[in-house]
């Protein structure tokens, strides 16, 4: 049987055979020829994160629109059922979408990339959100609901946790950890810390600080720029040219009042006035760059506000590339974190083909449209050739 579907640009990103590798390390292989078998699965769910707002039975229907599907009996091929597609989704399982992210992504920028270093450093940020998920019983025991504001009653819908670490200047998700509502995101962000290397600095908001991460981030190599709590005692031993000092930090408090074990770092305090922030908002930074010359404390101010990039990347997952108020659809806990991952790669692929553009035009990654890439997207669907995925019948 010769089947053919048609994934437009994301098959640049998740050529088939890469598909057909993940597949195999997850031992979904089939042992049997199927209608739906795995590869067409995996680029069935990707697809499910290009037409969210769409039916299982359209989803499949913009997979393979145009295109003619035959079967061994040279019928005409139909869409299968929604039972069907429910069982292959539960056939392939979460494994195969997760090591694809994960064969994939990584940093985008060049040295031609514009916006994407700071100095000699590739700007790199962390941060997380939570996607609501569908309302069964399955998903609420596995995930939890959010508690309302005022603490009396819960969220509508069970959530996941979601913390990424993303190219600030390309807003490639280059690394994502998710899990129970309850995780936290601290818990999920340490398992991030391995995609840092000595070429980066890493922009991070107060609350992920902490005096174990914050040293197991600096042993990747990375230079740190975290902003750190007003009431963190940080003593200055040294005043810089600059504005800021050196200080050092410690792992609790009894090191700190023996002065012992203690890390020497930076702090940048400043204000911003530009008549909207509070006035009387100051920010720390705790910094790994210890020499002044290397990075000034003006310059690392300002750097500092690029970390909102990682909520502009996060905001396209949720709201544009997803939809406003829309659930991830999975009713069961693996389709649901099959179906996340399933949205990281297809985000990933739209922000490769932006970075692409981008170098073709000598443009900063930021300057285009993300939702105008999106719909370029889902019209690649239909207008770009196909591709045969494997015949099962004749393996081994």
């Amino acid at each position: 049987m010769s089947d053919h579907i048609s994934i437009g640009v994301l098959t640049r990103v998740f050529p088939p055979e890469l598909v057909d590798r993940v597949v195999a390390e997850a031992g979904r292989v089939e042992q049997r020829h199927r209608l739906l078998p795995a590869r067409v699965v995996v680029y069935y769910v990707l697809a499910m994160a290009l037409f969210s707002d769409a039916s299982y039975e359209e989803v499949m229907r913009a997979l393979v629109e145009g295109l003619s599907w035959a079967s061994g009996w040279r019928q005409v091929w139909e869409v299968p059922a929604k039972g069907s597609i429910f069982k292959a989704r539960s056939r392939l399982g979460r494994e195969p979408l997760r090591l694809l992210f994960e064969a994939v992504a990584r940093p985008l920028a060049s040295e031609a990339t514009r916006g994407a270093f700071y100095r000699q450093w590739r700007l790199m940020s962390v941060d997380g959100t939570c996607l609501d998920v569908a309302d069964t019983p399955a998903n609420e025991l596995e995930f939890g609901r959010p508690g309302t504001g005022r603490g009396q009653g819960v969220g509508a819908f069970p959530q996941l946790r979601l913390v990424a670490l993303s190219e600030t200047g390309t807003h490639a998700i280059c690394a994502a950890a998710m899990g129970p509502l309850r995780s936290g995101e601290n818990a999920l962000a340490d398992q991030l810390l391995g995609g840092l290397d000595g070429g980066m600095l890493c922009l991070a908001d107060r609350g992920f600080y902490s005096f174990e991460r914050f040293q197991n981030a600096g042993k990747t190599g990375a230079q740190l720029l975290w902003r750190v709590k007003a009431t963190m005692f940080l003593p200055r031993e040294e005043q810089l040219p600059d504005g800021s000092y050196l200080t050092r930090i410690y792992a609790n408090q009894p090191d700190q009042r023996a002065h012992r074990d203690g890390h020497p770092a930076r702090v940048i305090e400043y204000q911003v006035d530009d008549g909207v922030s509070d006035p009387e908002q100051r920010y720390r930074l705790l910094c790994t760059i210890l020499e002044p010359d290397h990075a000034p404390a003006g310059e690392l101010g300002v750097l500092y506000h690029e970390r909102w990039e990682i909520e502009n990347a996060l905001d396209e997952l949720k709201v544009h590339q997803r939809g406003p108020r829309v659930v991830l659809r999975s009713k069961a806990p693996d389709g649901v974190y099959q179906e996340a991952y399933g949205y990281l790669c297809t985000h990933y692929a739209i922000r490769r083909l932006m970075h692409d553009a981008a170098l073709t035009g000598d443009l900063d990654p930021d300057r285009l449209s993300f939702t105008r890439s999106l719909r370029a997207a889902r019209r690649s669907t239909r207008t770009q050739p196909g591709f045969s995925p494997p015949d099962d019948r004749h393996r081994p």
